[in-house]
């Protein structure tokens, strides 16, 4: 649980204002591919729901969505050491959750208007919004600053 409230003000603000994030998930154990457990990372576009849920826009020919429909469990690194000389003196967000395919009209709105340029690939039949529902999330604010913190703390 957080100890400190600038710390979870500053999980939600680095939450709220990331616009990309590195998703990780598992590799399936099916398919062609002899890599089913290991972890794989991508980078991603993100927006966020009324509650500041992460949403994602995924085509099911990326690996990604393919691991997610495999095993849902996801994690995404959301990254705000930019322009500091010495990136780990500064903040960064790991959300834990789960990621499922939505057709929650709100969510496709909500991303296309952070992200107004995917409207020109969103249509494809092979893309899908996910909704991830946050589990918990680790943050490092700096040195010695690092907190678990619920999602029912992190999310409004």
């Amino acid at each position: 649980m957080v100890d400190d409230q600038a710390d979870l003000e500053e999980a939600r603000a680095l939450l709220r204002a990331a616009g990309q994030a590195t998703l990780a998930t598992i590799f399936s154990t099916t398919g062609t591919r002899d890599r089913g457990g290991w972890p794989f990372a991508s980078l991603v576009l993100i927006a966020h729901d009324r509650d500041g849920s992460p949403l994602l826009l995924l085509s099911d020919l990326a690996e990604h969505s393919r691991n997610i429909e495999a095993d849902d469990r996801v994690s995404l690194l959301i990254d705000g050491t930019a322009g500091l000389a010495d990136p780990l003196t500064g903040p960064r967000l790991t959300v834990l959750g789960r990621a499922r395919r939505s057709a929650d009209a709100s969510h496709r709105k909500g991303f296309l208007e952070a992200h107004p340029e995917a409207a020109l690939y969103a249509d494809f039949s092979d893309f899908s919004i996910y909704h991830v529902a946050v589990d918990s999330a680790h943050l490092v604010a700096g040195f010695g600053r690092i907190q678990w913190i619920s999602a029912a703390a992190l999310l409004d």
